[in-house]
């Protein structure tokens, strides 16, 4: 017999598939992080937290204020291309705005 030669009646009950659901993984996260420089002003740094970020002033100060005494400070971790996006954001505004503030991103663990 031949497959062609098969009919519905020949594989009743032989076989029952069931799919599986597909794994997800939750997509890599990315920190963005601030760099300390010796030139950007304070008040620029807390500007750039408040409303790039959207933080208050007291978050924004504390962070600032982190960002000053270790070199650098971790703005928030989100997905890539959001980490990438306000990173570059930072950088530009702060170019835009005459001052060496930078940004970058780091993968986290």
């Amino acid at each position: 017999m031949n497959q062609s030669e098969f009919t519905d009646n020949d594989l009743e009950g032989d076989v029952i598939v069931q799919e599986e659901k597909p794994k997800l993984k939750k997509p890599p996260l990315y920190r963005v992080i601030i760099l300390n420089d010796d030139y950007t002003p304070m008040e620029f740094v807390v500007h750039v937290l408040e409303h790039l970020f959207g933080m208050d002033f007291d978050k924004a100060w504390r962070l600032m204020m982190t960002i000053h005494t270790i070199g650098q400070g971790t703005v928030g971790i989100y997905p890539f291309e959001i980490a990438e996006t306000k990173s570059e954001r930072v950088n530009k505004y702060s170019r835009e705005n005459d001052h060496p503030l930078l940004s970058t991103i780091e993968k986290t663990d």
